[in-house]
């Protein structure tokens, strides 16, 4: 894959992210966070995590490199409805009340 198309799959791949992200909040009827530079960022991180680990992990969270300990961070984690609830947003500030 030459330079422009690796660029061409990785906007493909956080734009796959995104569209999922905005689907999921809008099932629970929340927003994503109206700050773009913010969500970018989460959004690129989800997607290098896809890309090195194969798995979304939270980009706000440490991974142990134990899969089975780490399937609790794959977005959305197992925190995020109680932070929601709680805090107003997740810890990475994706999804928000």
């Amino acid at each position: 894959m030459c330079g422009r198309e690796l660029i061409v799959a990785e906007d493909e791949l956080e734009s796959e992210i995104l569209e999922w992200a905005r689907k999921y909040a809008q099932e629970h009827r929340w927003i994503l966070n109206t700050d773009q530079r913010k969500l970018d960022i989460v959004i690129r991180g989800l997607a290098r995590n896809q890309r090195k680990f194969g798995e979304r992990y939270c980009p706000c969270r440490l991974r142990s490199g134990d899969p089975e300990k780490d399937r609790d961070i794959i977005c959305p984690c197992i925190f995020h409805a109680d932070e929601i609830a709680q805090d107003g947003s997740c810890h990475c500030q994706l999804y928000f009340r």
